[in-house]
């Protein structure tokens, strides 16, 4: 990695099952070594509301960007997975004490594609944003899909096409090479926002497939079942090596995820 170290993260903190009315925030941390404030949270940034359970980040630009200096990574993506709000820290103005600059309306959402809790959002090299959806208004996993915001974060609509929605939603990333993406699966919202129950898992309220789709077209073209032993297949890797999906000249290519190496989720897909 030739790139430089990173001075600060940004780590959301949540109160979803403490009993306690405060709202999610968005805590900075120091992670420079030379720093007189190393490994302290030297801001916190409340989100105006409560009951947003922050979850998933991302940002507006990343790697899929390289080369166009139009773009710039400026805002950090923090969709909330119980209200549906997409919120849009600026952390460019001021990195250590980042604002909201804005965030998406769940209502807005729901009308113009029927979508909601969103979970996980990718930056895309045209500058637009997808932000995977778990479900539907009413938590059945058959409301799935991805959401497409523009590069001002206003809602575009839908990204796959009619009839091609997941069976369930969680992560994903796309390949251009190969002119594909992969989409992983958890569970029906209303099974999970409930806590986990053993009985909604031989219910079929969890999922235990990858849905390959054609890049950037959105049509779904194959569901990988993993079968019992694959249940709720949830991270995309960062080393994830797409090697099958026909013959490249170059052999396999790496997929890009933008985490730390070692994720947040024990779960990571190898195909």
């Amino acid at each position: 990695m030739s790139g430089p170290r990173e001075k600060l993260i940004y780590v959301a903190a949540i109160y979803t099952g403490t009993e306690q009315a405060k709202p999610d925030y968005l805590a900075t941390v120091d992670v420079e070594p030379s720093s007189p404030t190393y490994s302290s949270v030297i801001h916190i940034l409340s989100m105006p509301y409560l009951g947003d359970e922050l979850h998933h980040s991302g940002w507006n630009s990343c790697s899929s960007c390289n080369g166009d200096s139009s773009c710039e990574r400026s805002y950090l993506i923090l969709p909330s997975l119980l209200s549906g709000r997409i919120y849009v820290i600026d952390t460019k103005t001021n990195p250590r004490e980042p604002t909201l600059h804005k965030f998406v309306d769940p209502a807005e959402v729901l009308e113009k594609t029927g979508l909601s809790y969103p979970h996980q959002p990718h930056c895309l090299a045209s500058g637009d944003v997808l932000v995977s959806c778990l479900g539907d208004e009413d938590g059945n996993a058959e409301g799935s899909g991805f959401l497409l915001l523009d590069s001002e974060f206003n809602i575009k609509g839908r990204w796959e096409k009619d009839g091609n929605s997941p069976l369930f939603g969680y992560d994903f990333w796309y390949q251009p090479r190969h002119k594909t993406m992969i989409s992983t699966s958890w569970g029906a919202p209303s099974a999970f926002t409930k806590g986990f129950d053993l009985e909604d898992v031989s219910d079929g309220l969890y999922g235990k497939h990858l849905h390959v789709y054609s890049w950037p077209e959105g049509k779904l073209k194959q569901i990988l079942d993993l079968g019992d032993t694959g249940l709720l297949p949830l991270e995309v890797s960062p080393n994830l090596a797409i090697s099958d999906f026909g013959s490249e000249p170059d052999g396999p290519a790496l997929a890009h995820e933008m985490r730390y190496r070692g994720g947040d989720c024990t779960s990571d897909i190898w195909v």
